[in-house]
């Protein structure tokens, strides 16, 4: 068993019945009460994000989960389709478990959390950062870019990104997959 000593970021752990991933910790200690920790966890099986205090000490449930790379395979009715890139093993998962799915591509390489205890997938997460071509944009104008002025974008997913106005149709960008913004623009 664990206990609150042991809490980090990253961690998921179980909290009646559900999952949660701990995004932020500390510990509160007074002169006169025992020491408190805090966690403020987002979570994994639901959309939910909430607060939790222990007492130091208090037991936790950590869960087990392994991180494997899968790749992006195809959208169907029953789902998004992944295979292990070692074992050529399918799996389908509900959009709900795929972080940014506007921005997956056919053959795309993803991370699958998956809960060691049921051998079930968790989540899919897309790398922090993905490169993608614009395939529709309004023209900017030359030289305009003294302000901060964004324009909307569709890239070759069909997702729509604020890009600023110096960036046109064509153009290869990098986009947050976690924030849905523009980075940068790449060179080819």
């Amino acid at each position: 068993m664990a206990n609150t000593s042991d809490i980090s970021r990253g961690m998921i752990i179980k909290l009646d019945g559900s999952l949660y991933t701990v995004v932020e910790f500390g510990e509160n200690k007074t002169a006169r009460a025992a020491a408190k920790v805090w966690a403020k966890l987002k979570g994994v099986d639901n959309s939910r994000t909430i607060e939790k205090t222990w007492n130091s000490g208090d037991t936790i449930y950590p869960v087990r989960v392994e991180r494997k790379d899968y790749q992006y395979l195809y959208k169907d009715e029953s789902g998004y389709s992944f295979m292990d890139s070692e074992t050529f093993e399918q799996v389908t998962v509900s959009e709900s478990l795929v972080d940014a799915p506007q921005f997956l591509v056919e053959g795309q390489q993803v991370s699958v959390l998956i809960n060691t205890e049921t051998e079930l997938p968790m989540s899919v997460e897309l790398p922090d950062k993905i490169i993608s071509k614009i395939t529709y944009s309004e023209p900017g104008l030359r030289g305009d870019t003294a302000t901060r002025t964004l324009k909307q974008a569709t890239v070759e997913t069909g997702a729509t990104v604020m890009v600023p106005l110096f960036v046109n149709e064509g153009d290869v960008i990098k986009i947050n997959t976690k924030t849905g913004e523009y980075v940068e623009r790449v060179k080819e």
